[in-house]
């Protein structure tokens, strides 16, 4: 059985029972389910101050469970990367660890790539993804095939006009706003030839321009072989826009990179995600408006004894995921 411990590295967890339900569900889908001993902390808007978090970190590393998936994101990873014991995080990663999350996930994710050239996954979190009133139809499934082995595609639909894009690289990325802090930091990855992945929430449209376009001007979008957006959701329009818009900002940002922009991933914070594994050589490939993504299997596949095949459902990786988020079979 797969062992998996819930811990919360960043924003408190307003509420037990969510999180008690989201380990049963996930114990249900035949995880062995621990849940760390400070994960219900409480301190200001965070779970636990910043001693009880970072002893966290370093009790799940070296715990080193199969999966170490957070319990929610929210802010307060950023505060800690500059204590983090990088070396134990890294040896838990190497060792068979799957750092899960998204959102301020994000932090720890692209500092365990900048510090260890070490892999995790961007996936969901367990409170909103599995602590809920229903289950998404795609994000269970798609979650329980990474942490088994056995995704090693995802598909999707993307907008016309991409039809032969390729790429290959390595797979990095996360949410918007905090990577872009990470800029100028020891935990920046310096990911050249890389296929990027980004989303964000509650950010209009000008705010993730301007974000864009410090990775622009910073160099990093034409260091890429290509850009893949995810879901930028839960903004509040302005009367000022008078037609800007996120499809505007794409068009802008396209003028100004040579790296293609690939919008349409299943992605972000959205009841619908897949899995990604940060930091693993991937490939990107549109046939149509038909995106595939793909990755091989890291180099320490066998010492993990992962499977190496598809599961059942995963002809294409989780299903194919059009843009509505259903499952298409």
């Amino acid at each position: 059985m797969t062992s998996l411990t819930l811990f919360t590295p960043s924003g408190v967890v307003a509420k037990a029972a969510p999180l008690r339900l989201a380990a049963k569900r996930l114990k249900g889908f035949g995880f062995d389910v621990s849940v760390d001993e400070s994960a219900l902390a409480k301190h200001q808007r965070f779970a636990g101050d910043d001693d009880l978090r970072l002893a966290a970190l370093h009790r799940v590393a070296a715990q080193a469970p199969s999966v170490a998936l957070a319990t929610r994101g929210g802010y307060g990873l950023s505060r800690l990367l500059d204590r983090l014991d990088w070396k134990k995080l890294v040896h838990a990663a190497e060792h068979g660890t799957r750092w899960v999350g998204y959102s301020d996930m994000t932090a720890l994710q692209l500092g365990l790539l900048a510090h260890g050239k070490a892999e995790s996954w961007a996936g969901p979190l367990a409170v909103s993804d599995f602590g809920g009133d229903t289950l998404d139809e795609v994000t269970p499934d798609c979650f329980v095939e990474a942490m088994t082995g056995a995704l090693e595609a995802v598909g999707f639909r993307t907008e016309d006009g991409f039809d032969g894009v390729e790429a290959k690289g390595t797979l990095w990325g996360g949410n918007l706003c905090v990577l872009n802090s990470l800029l100028g930091t020891p935990h920046w990855p310096k990911v050249k030839g890389g296929i990027l992945f980004l989303e964000d929430v509650n950010e209009h449209p000008y705010r993730i321009e301007r974000n864009l376009l410090q990775l622009h001007q910073a160099g990093v979008l034409d260091a890429q072989k290509a850009i893949l957006l995810g879901s930028f959701t839960d903004f509040t329009k302005s009367p000022l826009d008078r037609g800007y818009s996120l499809k505007t900002v794409v068009a802008h940002l396209r003028s100004l990179t040579r790296t293609p922009i690939v919008t349409g991933l299943p992605y972000g914070h959205v009841a619908t995600k897949v899995c990604l594994p940060v930091g693993r050589k991937a490939s990107l490939a549109v046939q149509g408006r038909d995106a595939f993504l793909g990755w091989g299997t890291p180099h320490d596949h066998a010492h993990h004894g992962h499977d190496d095949t598809h599961g059942p459902d995963c002809g294409d990786g989780c299903g194919h995921v059009p843009s509505n988020g259903k499952r298409a079979r």
